[in-house]
């Protein structure tokens, strides 16, 4: 899916980012790591992050986390991305390429995911070790994501980033986040404050639900914006976030 600028967001003269301002107009949330996720209208936003994202995972006996890629935490697991994840209640429902959905509650749960990845796994819910790679919420932009198509050379869906929040920044030019670094966020009720580039790696390029890959993605990226595309925010004030919801920038941390 591709999301254009709206006029919800209208650009300051002022050079600053404590100007900037906008609307919420994505939001999304992963109920299982490296599955597919969900499009909701409002998210609740915890010290953790957004609620239920990303708290189960595909694990391995030795503890491994399933992913798109490997690590000393993650094992590449080939197909996860092309799976499904839903939440009824507090227990995900994975859902198969071939249609069949799987409660999480349902103990045959874990023999259909043994069977689709092909080795011994289990879906678990996090325990004492983060199922994030890098940060607890996940930022893009409009204007960052036309300037990532515009040298792509073709729209590039926002579903190969799986943020949480996309956020309106209207007509302003390039990566306008870049500036945020440092910077604290009213979004909806809640408060943010952005702490890093979001670095990306092979997941990006690869097939997902709806999407085929596209392995010369992860080269615009780097070419475009050194191998980073959106930004990372911790929660500094839990609230709840709706589409539509305004966003503003409160200024540097340092000026607070």
């Amino acid at each position: 899916m591709s999301i254009s600028p709206s006029d919800a967001s209208e650009p300051s003269d002022a050079s600053g980012p404590s100007d900037r301002s906008g609307r919420v107009v994505d939001l999304r949330r992963y109920p299982v790591k490296s599955l597919a996720g969900e499009r909701l209208d409002a998210v609740d936003v915890e010290t953790r992050g957004v609620r239920g994202d990303r708290l189960w995972a595909v694990r391995e006996p030795d503890g491994r986390i399933g992913s798109g890629k490997s690590s000393r935490r993650f094992r590449r697991m080939d197909g996860l991305l092309e799976l499904t994840a839903r939440y009824d209640g507090d227990v995900p429902v994975v859902g198969f390429p071939d249609g069949r959905e799987v409660a999480g509650a349902d103990p045959d749960v874990h023999a259909a995911l043994t069977a689709y990845v092909g080795r011994p796994v289990t879906l678990s819910r996090e325990d004492a070790v983060s199922h994030f790679d890098d940060g607890p919420v996940h930022l893009v932009t409009t204007s960052g994501l036309a300037a990532l198509s515009e040298a792509r050379g073709g729209e590039v869906d926002v579903a190969r980033f799986r943020p949480n929040l996309v956020l309106d920044t209207g007509e302003l030019a390039g990566f306008p986040e870049d500036e945020w670094l440092g910077c604290r966020l009213q979004v909806g009720e809640a408060v943010l404050e952005v702490v890093s580039p979001m670095p990306r790696c092979v997941m990006v390029t690869l097939p997902q639900v709806g999407l085929d890959g596209d392995e010369a993605l992860l080269r615009t990226v780097t070419d475009r914006h050194d191998t980073d595309f959106g930004v990372l925010a911790e929660v500094r004030s839990p609230g709840r976030v709706s589409l539509d919801a305004p966003w503003r920038v409160l200024g540097h941390t340092t000026d607070r």
